[in-house]
């Protein structure tokens, strides 16, 4: 049977899969807009992951790292939206 735990990990595997989907639009995307939304979307992953392993490790101390790395992850979409609106990076 099953483990929960190993469920969990699977999940997390899959968040990270898909982190690298990411990377590659932070590499190669057109505009500075769809690098804003893959480098959120990465830490939001990040944020999940980091939940999944606390819950299949049984770590509830990790659950406060994730929030914090939630609002942070937040604050730098802000900022470097702020950032590029001033630049005239939008269109």
């Amino acid at each position: 049977m099953v483990a929960i735990s190993d469920i969990l990990l699977g999940a997390a595997a899959a968040f990270i899969v898909t982190s690298l989907v990411g990377v590659f639009r932070i590499v190669r995307g057109p505009t500075m807009p769809d690098r804003v939304i893959a480098i959120n979307i990465i830490g939001s992953n990040v944020v999940i992951v980091i939940a999944l392993l606390a819950a299949a490790i049984g770590e509830t101390g990790a659950l406060d790292i994730a929030l914090v790395y939630a609002l942070l992850n937040f604050l730098l979409s802000i900022a470097i939206s702020k950032f590029t609106v001033e630049r005239g990076g939008v269109l």
